[in-house]
């Protein structure tokens, strides 16, 4: 078993207190409510408030990891080695991710059951982080600011400060959708988390392309005309620094490519069902 640094030690006493401090506990933890989403496959998601003994109610995510197929097993060991299962993995990028200041949840305790080479099950439980999550409210965000231009652009430059610090310190998310950003709106800023860490890795090559596909994802998943087509090149020159236009259509058209094939891939995977 795995603590997160700086955990609140009435907490991890409310956790041994209902037997979520072991592997076993975990899996038996019937309680909270469980979040149902498209290709979970082995994953159980749960989020439930806790409260410790001084009435302090904490609101957390636990998540079950059941034993992947072989090729799953065999990317998590290409990409973050053997030995190691997929809650150790997110554990790590939770705290890999709050090391280099950027806001993210916070990685309470893990633990893992192992078998003869790998973990036959896992679990992770983190913090919730504050705000909404942009996939639900980023529509209604702009709505409400349509005529203050001064809240669009601070929204603007804080989403791509929150992309080029992650990318500044070397990661990459890899799956860098509005389902994985968390907007908190603050008397005097905007505050931005970012969620879902079990896919971050540190590319030793190619970094371009997974940067490329990190922004490809987010574009893609945010407003096309009522965002992307006034606010995307301002998001982009705040990103990369202020380039020059050359730098900045290479990266455009690169990103345009990469989010038009996943649009693509969308249409085609609805015209199947539809058929």
């Amino acid at each position: 078993m795995r603590v997160g640094k700086d955990i609140d030690p009435a907490l991890l006493d409310a956790l041994v207190r209902m037997g979520l401090d072991s592997v076993e506990g975990a899996f038996a933890f019937r309680g909270g409510e469980d979040l149902i989403k498209e290709n979970l496959g082995h994953r159980r998601r749960t989020r439930f408030t806790l409260t410790d003994e001084s009435g302090c109610a904490h609101e957390l995510y636990l998540k079950r990891y059941e034993r992947e197929d072989l090729s799953d097993r065999l990317k998590r060991w290409w990409t973050y080695g053997v030995r190691t299962s997929p809650a150790e993995v997110e554990f790590d990028n939770i705290e890999a991710i709050s090391a280099s200041g950027i806001p993210t949840m916070q990685a309470v305790i893990c633990g893992q059951q192992w078998g003869l080479l790998d973990a036959k099950r896992s679990y992770l439980i983190v913090t919730a982080v504050p705000g909404c999550k942009l996939e639900k409210c980023v529509s209604q965000f702009l709505d409400d600011n349509a005529e203050k231009p001064e809240v669009l652009w601070t929204f603007t430059l804080s989403l791509a400060n929150l992309v080029r610090k992650v990318h500044e310190a070397g990661y990459v998310h890899r799956d860098l959708y509005t389902a994985h950003i968390f907007l908190n709106e603050l008397d005097d800023r905007m505050e931005m988390h970012l969620i879902d860490l079990g896919r971050v890795f540190e590319p030793k090559c190619r970094k371009f392309r997974w940067r490329v596909k990190d922004l490809a994802q987010l574009k893609y998943s945010m407003p096309r005309t009522r965002w992307a087509e006034k606010y995307w090149d301002p998001f982009m020159q705040h990103y990369l620094g202020e380039p020059d236009g050359r730098t900045l259509r290479q990266w455009n058209r690169w990103i345009g490519a990469k989010a038009a094939r996943m649009h693509r891939r969308r249409y085609r995977k609805q015209n199947q069902g539809e058929s």
